[in-house]
């Protein structure tokens, strides 16, 4: 009896299913070779058999995907949860790596003080702070038939600084680096999604047999991702990073509504003889041209133009290049402003109330460019809406979501505002014990963002196609507008609250 009653228990242990594959501590990537190597076949039998089940899977492991990990890992009802992300960036996986000495990449982003309080509070901003980055307290913007101009400074509203340049390289490693110095439970995946398919029931726990047969109990997911070496998992909620051409937004079946513009965007960093402290931008016939200091002697080039003038300017040499930079900054296309129009500053003195600090400041010229100091890259320009946030399981943030006109360089901050909202939505809905992936949840996350979203590509998408016209009549108009908003002081601190994160719309807008 005994003898048998060994065997038994024998055979009951022999069938015990494994524990659910999790990465329990820290930054794990799937698929990394940890461990003795007697044990790599017991568990690839293991993951065989058991489909790994997430809270969230993040696709998309850029900046603002990051950022969202990040918002997650630093809030008290968020930490706990277990997060996937999904990139097929192997330098994701392999850990991103600056060298100061390296001249600075041409790929950069204009950061808010709204963004960049939202990056202290997660505690990112202060690996943004160990490598090179630019704050500015001054900026300038001007038209170039040289009839108006305005000038703006961060002590008009109480600010230290009006934003930050800094390459997106910075900001993703600041972002990476956080994550992993968190003991937040995330995986990377290096991987790309090939499929998903979604159910609305809630989450329970799913194992697949050895026959890779999936049992009737995986009604019970909410969300099944299938990826690029045919590996799968589940997921509560699927959130959307992946950029405007989003595969996740694709497969949830959500539409967009825009149109490309007929432009292209060049970039590249440009080197002075000193250092460059306001972020400069001149309206040209073709579209603007942005110089944004980025620390040391170096700046960054935004310049937007039509796609036969892009292509023409990639391929020039630097001499011909650098030429075309300091013609379209400076003395090209038309004379410099003056500090009036028709009188412009008495004509609003009744207006100014409490004047602005730089209502006195006088036009500047930019500061002479003198070497370029990377390749140029172009890209195209598009104006891209979603028609919806959310489905059930599904949420969109930053450019799958929204893509904008980069004249204000206003893109990434709206996908930090994404993230930070999205993050603090799940936090309530985890507090009041809600399915994170219920629509009613993520409905009041796009509730949140969608009319200030829309706003703000009104605002760019109106910028871009009143200087896109060239007319005498019309020109007086803009140039008396640009004199409205240095010289009237309430607007003018209104407008710069605005550019700076602050939801409250400019008045007269």
């Amino acid at each position: 009896m005994n003898r048998l009653m060994k065997k038994t228990i024998s055979n009951v242990r022999a069938l015990k299913i494994p524990r659910k594959y999790f990465c329990t501590e820290g930054v794990k990537v799937a698929g990394s070779t940890t461990g003795e190597a007697s044990n790599e076949h017991e568990k690839k039998q293991a993951i065989n058999k058991i489909i790994p089940q997430y809270d969230i899977a993040i696709v998309g492991g850029g900046m603002v995907g990051m950022a969202l990990a990040c918002f997650l890992a630093s809030m008290p009802m968020t930490k706990q949860l277990n997060v996937a992300i999904i990139d097929s960036n192997p330098a994701l996986a392999s850990g991103l790596h600056i060298k100061k000495e390296d001249a600075p990449d041409p790929r950069v982003s204009t950061v808010t003080p709204a963004s960049i309080s939202f990056l202290q509070d997660a505690g990112a901003w202060k690996y943004v702070e160990q490598n090179r980055h630019a704050y500015f307290n001054v900026m300038q913007v001007w038209d170039y038939t040289g009839l108006g101009y305005a000038r703006y400074n961060a002590r008009d509203v109480n600010k230290d600084f009006l934003g930050c340049v800094a390459e997106n390289k910075v900001l993703h490693n600041a972002l990476l680096s956080c994550v992993k110095d968190s003991d937040f439970k995330t995986t990377i995946y290096p991987l790309r999604l090939s499929s998903m398919t979604l159910n609305t029931s809630s989450m329970s726990i799913v194992e697949e047999n050895t026959n890779s047969v999936e049992p009737s109990s995986a009604q019970g997911h909410g969300a099944k991702l299938q990826l690029s070496d045919g590996s799968s998992l589940y997921a509560k909620l699927v959130v959307g990073a992946d950029g405007g051409k989003s595969h996740v937004r694709e497969l949830a079946g959500i539409k967009t509504t825009g149109w490309n513009y007929s432009q292209n965007a060049i970039i590249c960093t440009v080197e002075h003889t000193s250092e460059n402290v306001c972020a400069w931008q001149r309206f040209l016939p073709s579209g603007p041209i942005a110089l944004l200091p980025i620390g040391d002697k170096f700046s960054n080039i935004v310049w937007t133009m039509s796609p036969a003038e892009s292509n023409s300017r990639k391929s020039t040499t630097e001499e011909e290049f650098l030429k075309d930079v300091n013609y379209a900054l400076d003395y090209g296309y038309g004379p410099r402003p003056t500090s009036g129009l028709l009188g412009t500053r008495d004509m609003f003195s009744w207006f100014k109330m409490d004047a602005a600090i730089s209502t006195n400041e006088f036009f500047e010229i930019p500061p002479k460019v003198t070497k370029l100091a990377s390749e140029r890259m172009v890209f195209p320009l598009s104006l891209r809406h979603a028609n919806s946030y959310s489905s059930k399981r599904v949420v969109l943030i930053g450019d799958a979501a929204h893509t904008v006109h980069p004249l204000a360089g206003q893109g990434v901050n709206l996908g930090f505002g994404d993230a930070f909202s999205l993050s603090r939505i799940i936090a309530e809905g985890i507090a009041l014990g809600s399915d994170i992936g219920e629509v009613n949840l993520l409905k009041k996350y796009e509730a949140e963002r969608r009319s200030g979203n829309i706003m703000m590509m009104a605002i760019l998408d109106g910028f871009q196609k009143a200087y896109s016209v060239d007319f005498g009549p019309f020109n007086i108009l803009r140039a008396a507008a640009f004199h409205g908003a240095n010289y009237i002081s309430p607007l003018k601190k209104s407008i710069i609250s605005y550019a700076s994160g602050d939801h409250k719309l400019p008045i007269f807008l």
